[in-house]
């Protein structure tokens, strides 16, 4: 059965409904042609605001005719229709909404006095209309003024309503019982209709209070603050306070913005970028603001509690977004709002940011967090600040004169200037990447000229030392032109001795111009042996000259010192090179590896402007996207635990490498970059191989020790401790077994092609001997190389009627050849000489086949077993292979059977590199011994 209440809530909603629609026939309708004239910026605000008073009626109709029927089919069907169906109930949320969004429309008209406007539009008409106004409302005076009389027919029948709603609604908890299904409901809308009340009541003396303020205040200071969401909270007329330094002679608290009027002017503080600071005594409070800092001083302890709890308020309600529901205060008092909030503010002040507009996390008037800093002439900064100063990384774009070209600053920060690793790529195309302090290069870093640079630098590449902006100390010069220069330099200048070396391996002692023109006394070793020593000089048109000794009796230089020879190690020392790069990476695990750090490590792969404008905002973005694919980092901790086991360490490895959103991988990413910055390109010069090779494997030790400070933290995360550190025996078979195969092949290009430029003339000489003994059949080449003939495998050929063993080509121990050809198709040094070891392994089984037993083979038969296979196989640069496994071998092999192999598979290049001059210079057969 239904109760007597729900008929009474029927009738309610019955006459609520009717009003609503006459009300709109007969105030609203009419209103809407009556507006001001939308040419005047006020007329098309008032317009605005009473089209949207319309919508919030017409929806408000809208979910009262909802209720309607829900109660209609409740009466209707009661044994089937239970009360939790009635929409008062179920939906108390949204028929609240409803209501509130139709409040706030309506107040908004009254602040702005857009009833009295309409009204005076049409005066006659509102005149003729008064009758029926007063029959639809109770208590209106004859006397009162039309716009009034509007203003009361669009909020009283909602009044009385709202009233009714929790009168009928405390009756009918009251008949429903304690243990009813549906009490809470009941209990629940009660509390929200009646919270509707007191901020209905609250919202329409706030409008009052607001429309009274500007009828006290001056024309230009009535059209600066006169708009429809501001809502007056307090007054310094109704409460004194005075406030210091600026001694404002009215404080104005609107629900969105603090005011202080002094003369004609208006100051106006965003309440979200406002923190309240209680004072030392009773009278006094204070107030932080990006630029500002005030204190407030009321007459007695109670007006001071009255502004700092309203201002606290304000506040709070303004970080919020929207209006405190039921009422501002109501309850408890206020909770401090959080000093660190998100906002956006444009500085005025003069100084470095004045302009300036900042968007993103603050911290008691400071930027601190992520954010965005933008100027007006196109300047902008995106990453982390601290208490107001770029610290952390941070990407920076400062727009040149040229269209489309602008500085690109990819760094660490430092209390607002460039501190640590950073990238800078110029709009001139020169690119640096390297160390700064207090925004100035500063220690190792790499400076690439671009084409368009100024003499003498075009098309060059700087390695080395800065000071304060400029190369200072000791540093390789490497140009297009292929000649490299190391020296030291001061302020930017060559000074002291130093040694360069040209494109055709000429050797130049001593010292040097700004030009790298070698002046006054010094020394030229070219490469057949002849020295010219003397005092040099140049002068214009005359190139370079020189009073000397010309020593032509000489024997030719050592390569090690001419062609081979190598720059720059020792100068820099590679376990100090790049510990900017390492270092925030360290920090990050020593921190625990906190989300909020990882930006430290992005950023640097940036490369074009369109990558870096989507770097910018994914930096600005970031607080409030969800994780990226790789997962969180509890899920990556998570999964390295589960990875321990050496095979699936492995797989784990691999995959966090080559993924550039796992840490390690950034950490691979960044570090290849540097790489390439200094050794591809201009700095592809064989000069530096082994400052790039020893650099490959630092990088290899400090991507373990990464590895293994994760592995701690996720143990820690745990409640477990990493076992104790590991002894360097130990440490190698895990750096150049496991880490070093898995990215050399980040590196692989650029390092192979040092060893490809290093090893060239060799090659050249190997390549010769090769394509001379091409033209031996098998047998003949066998023979040649003094393989004895039982060892032959003549049993593998197969002839055809009219073929002799003599012609036969590329047979015989074919599969030993098949083998080493292999070795081209790996980076990996373990598995090049996995090959080399399974191609011995062909050799002895073709030669044990052919013997029928199984046979060892001496050193004297080995050797010339693999040259005739080596010559077969035909493997390019077998040089730069040979020395780049040499060199990134792990060197738990010394002394071992790879270190055997690798030996005698040198011992092989060389000696076919002799065979171009011993074939022609033997007519005839000589005997292979000469070979070893």
């Amino acid at each position: 059965m239904c109760n007597p209440e729900e008929a009474a809530l029927l009738r309610l909603e019955e006459v609520f409904s009717a009003t609503l629609a006459h009300v709109n026939s007969l105030v609203l309708q009419p209103l809407l042609p009556a507006a001001p004239d939308p040419s005047d910026p006020w007329g098309r605000e008032c317009l605005r605001l009473l089209q949207q008073l319309h919508k919030s009626s017409q929806q408000l109709w809208e979910v009262t005719e909802e209720s309607l029927h829900s109660l209609q089919e409740r009466l209707r069907y009661p044994d089937s229709t239970g009360l939790e169906s009635l929409l008062l109930l179920r939906g108390a949320d949204r028929v609240l909404q409803a209501h509130i969004e139709y409040i706030e429309s309506y107040t908004s008209c009254m602040v702005v006095q857009a009833f009295q406007k309409a009204a005076k539009r049409r005066s006659e008409y509102w005149r003729g209309q008064r009758k029926a106004l007063r029959q639809l409302l109770s208590g209106v005076s004859s006397e009162g003024s039309v716009g009034a009389s509007l203003g009361q027919a669009l909020h009283q029948p909602l009044a009385h309503h709202v009233q009714q709603y929790v009168l009928l609604l405390l009756s009918l908890g009251d008949t429903i019982g304690e243990h009813h299904p549906t009490r809470e409901l009941v209990v629940n809308a009660v509390t929200l209709f009646g919270n509707l009340q007191s901020f209905m009541k609250q919202e329409l003396d706030q409008a009052v209070a607001t429309q009274a303020l500007w009828h006290t205040l001056r024309g230009r200071l009535r059209d600066v603050l006169c708009t429809p969401a501001h809502r007056l909270l307090q007054d310094s007329q109704d409460v004194p306070v005075t406030v210091a330094p600026l001694r404002a002679e009215r404080v104005l608290l609107f629900d969105d913005a603090l005011v202080l009027l002094q003369g004609h002017n208006v100051h106006t503080f965003d309440l979200k970028l406002v923190w309240v600071d209680p004072g030392q005594d009773g009278c006094t409070f204070h107030l932080l603001t990006p630029e500002e800092e005030f204190s407030f001083c009321a007459k007695d302890s109670q007006g001071q509690a009255v502004w700092q709890w309203k201002v606290t308020w304000a506040v709070h309600q303004a970080l919020h977004g929207k209006k405190d529901f039921p009422v501002l205060g109501a309850g408890l008092e206020p909770s401090q709002p959080p000093d660190c909030r998100c906002a956006e503010y444009t500085f005025q002040a003069e100084g470095r940011l004045c302009q300036a507009t900042y968007e993103g996390e603050w911290c008691r008037g400071r930027p601190h967090g992520k954010g965005t800093l933008k100027w007006p002439d196109g300047r902008n900064h995106v990453g982390n600040f601290c208490q107001g100063l770029e610290h952390g990384f941070g990407i920076r774009l400062l727009p040149q004169a040229s269209e489309d070209k602008f500085d690109c600053y990819k760094c660490h920060w430092r209390e607002g200037s460039m501190c640590g690793y950073g990238i800078c790529e110029y709009s001139t195309d020169e690119v640096y990447k390297g160390y700064f302090q207090e925004g100035l290069r500063h220690g190792f870093g790499v400076l690439e000229s671009g084409p368009q640079a100024p003499q003498p630098f075009r098309g060059e590449r700087y390695i080395g030392m800065w000071q304060a902006g400029q190369r200072h100390g000791p540093g390789v010069m490497v140009t297009q032109a292929g000649v490299c220069y190391q020296g030291t330099f001061q302020a930017d200048k060559t000074v002291g001795p130093g040694i360069l070396l040209s494109e055709d391996d000429s050797l130049y002692e001593g010292t040097f111009t700004r030009d790298l023109t070698l002046m006054g006394k010094g020394k030229v070793t070219f490469p057949n042996g002849f020295t010219l020593e003397g005092s040099f000089g140049s002068g214009a048109g005359r190139g370079l000259h020189t009073q000397g000794v010309l020593d032509t009796a000489a024997l030719p230089p050592d390569p090690s010192s001419t062609c081979k020879r190598q720059l720059g190690v020792g100068a820099f020392p590679v376990e100090s090179r790049w510990q900017g790069v390492y270092s925030p990476f360290r920090d990050f695990v020593c921190a625990g590896c906190p989300r909020d750090l990882q930006e430290a490590l992005l950023g640097f792969d940036v490369q074009s402007s369109r990558e870096l404008r989507r770097s910018q905002d994914y930096l600005s973005c970031e607080r409030t996207h969800p994780e990226d694919s790789v997962g969180s980092m509890e899920d990556i901790l998570e999964e390295l635990l589960q990875h321990r086991e050496p095979k699936a360490l492995q797989l784990y490895l691999r995959k966090a490498l080559s993924n550039s959103l796992h840490p390690l991988g950034k950490l691979l990413r960044t570090l290849m970059l540097t790489f390439q910055a200094t050794y591809a390109g201009v700095g592809a010069n064989k000069h530096l191989q082994e400052l790039a090779q020893e650099e490959v494997k630092q990088h290899a030790q400090e991507l373990w020790a990464a590895y293994r400070g994760l592995l701690r933290v996720a143990l820690e995360r745990k409640g477990q401790a990493l076992e104790e550190d590991e002894d360097t025996e130990t440490r190698d078979l895990q750096v150049h077994g496991l880490v070093l195969p898995l990215m050399l092949p980040s590196f692989y290009s650029e390092l192979f092609t040092l060893y490809l430029l290093l090893h060239e003339r060799e090659d050249s000489f190997y390549s010769q001997g090769i394509a001379n003994l091409s033209l031996f059949p098998d047998t003949q080449l066998l023979e040649f190389l003094d393989v004895q003939k039982h060892l032959w495998p003549l049993k593998d050929l197969t002839l055809t009627s009219n073929q002799r063993y003599s012609l036969v080509r590329d047979k015989c121990f074919l599969s030993a050849t098949e083998c080493l050809q292999k070795i081209m198709t790996t980076v990996d040094p373990r598995e090049k000489l996995e090959v080399l070891e399974r191609t011995y392994g062909e050799i002895e089984g073709t030669v044990s086949r052919v013997l029928g037993r199984e046979y060892k083979l001496p050193m004297d038969d080995l050797l010339p077993l693999l040259i005739y296979v080596v010559s077969r196989a035909r493997i390019q640069h077998l040089g730069a292979e040979i020395h780049l496994i040499r060199d990134m071998m792990d060197p738990n092999h010394t002394g071992g059977l790879y270190d055997f192999l690798l030996t005698a598979l040198e011992s092989c290049y060389e000696h076919i590199q002799k065979e171009d001059m011993r074939l022609h210079r033997l007519p005839g057969h000589w005997h292979s011994r000469e070979l070893w």
